[in-house]
């Protein structure tokens, strides 16, 4: 089991950015895919973004393809959630979610994660 902890969210105007972080306790964050998710008020989770243990591999949802990129950096055992161009719609309580496996797996599942972080909200104003 890893513990996930969420940060970065806040208030930001149509069209402008923000960095999610999710720092990962112990030391095998590497051996972990990890992905970022989001639940917007009275709707189901969706999947956001997902990357591969090794960073080598990544998966978007097609409302955020061009506009978000997911990265890592294992030696600081850190997933990142750079999300350029926002939209009200984007507006959401954000979660990091990890899964330890080396093999593929479906990204686009909230079921394929087994750990959850805390999450972070996130509003977009119009």
């Amino acid at each position: 089991q890893v513990q996930l902890v969420e940060s970065g969210g806040g208030l930001v105007q149509a069209g402008g950015s923000l960095r999610l972080s999710c720092a990962a306790s112990g030391r095998t964050f590497s051996s972990y895919a990890m992905g970022w998710c989001r639940q917007a008020p009275g709707k189901e989770r969706e999947f956001v973004a997902g990357i591969n243990w090794s960073g080598g591999y990544t998966r978007y949802a097609d409302s955020v393809k061009g506009r978000f990129t997911i990265s890592r950096d294992n030696a600081k055992n850190t997933v990142y959630l750079q999300m350029n161009s926002l939209k009200p719609e984007d507006t959401a309580v954000y979660y990091c979610a990890a899964r330890k496996t080396y093999s593929y797996i479906d990204y686009t599942k909230t079921t394929t994660y087994d750990d959850w972080g805390q999450g972070t909200q996130v509003t977009v104003s119009s």
